[in-house]
């Protein structure tokens, strides 16, 4: 089952500053569990439209409920209650056109859960400013949609939808997940994901606030001095945080 998350918010800040923006959000006070940031490729393609991979390393404490529901066999590096996942971003710039569009997705835990998130960020100026593309000039618009599939889920359900199911399912109660039911396991991944989801779409909009502030008050170095303030705070003197 593929479950979805929809939601739509203006940026009172033009599209050169968003875009801008999107790019310098890490680190930010919002932001204390993104280690990494790194460029794999960037390119223009035959349209004038700036291309980028990037891959951030994030850590992040895991539910309880999790830990509870899966095994160590499954959850795989964990210390403290903390793992330490990637997650791969695809984004698209039409300067021309003032769109922007983006899509981010886990490497890891995809046998468990899959989580795609898609934005699309639009320019939208007054009529009376035209080909405006001055930093001040009008605001940005954000639609994200976010789809997640509990992939564990969907196995276990279809195995106890087989006709000839009855000897699998003796064998799956001698497992791991001997005390869930598959509908059970589904409901409550996919709970978890959609409550960490809203969660965290409020925190990431919080920190591009954070970032587009100091590009108004302090223009670019104002930002890179923020970074730099964040990045000590988070991880002290430790020098973790790397760009591409």
């Amino acid at each position: 089952m593929v479950k979805f998350f929809d939601s739509s918010f203006t940026y009172d800040y033009s599209f050169p500053a968003v875009t801008l923006a999107y790019f310098l959000r890490y680190p930010n006070p919002y932001s204390t569990h993104v280690l990494s940031t790194d460029v794999i490729e960037r390119s223009i393609d035959s349209n004038g439209r700036l291309k980028t991979l990037r891959i951030h390393r994030k850590s992040s404490r895991l539910p309880p409920a999790v830990l509870k529901l899966l095994p160590k066999s499954v959850l795989g590096n964990v210390s403290g209650g903390r793992s330490e996942s990637y997650i791969l971003e695809t984004s698209t710039i039409d300067v021309k056109e003032g769109w922007m569009r983006t899509e981010s997705k886990n490497l890891d835990w995809t046998g468990i859960l899959s989580v795609v998130e898609k934005q699309e960020y639009q320019r939208r100026v007054p009529d009376d400013e035209g080909d405006d593309f001055s930093v001040a000039a009008g605001t940005t618009g954000v639609v994200t949609t976010v789809m997640f599939r509990s992939r564990l889920g969907d196995r276990l359900r279809a195995r106890a939808n087989r006709k000839d199911g009855v000897k699998e399912e003796a064998e799956e109660k001698k497992g791991f997940l001997a005390s869930w039911s598959t509908s059970g396991i589904q409901r409550s991944i996919e709970a978890i994901a959609s409550r960490r989801t809203e969660n965290q779409l409020g925190k990431s909009k919080e920190g591009m606030k954070v970032v587009l502030e100091r590009l108004r008050s302090g223009g670019l170095v104002g930002v890179l001095e923020g970074m730099r303030r964040d990045r000590e705070m988070a991880f002290g003197g430790e020098n973790v945080w790397t760009r591409g």
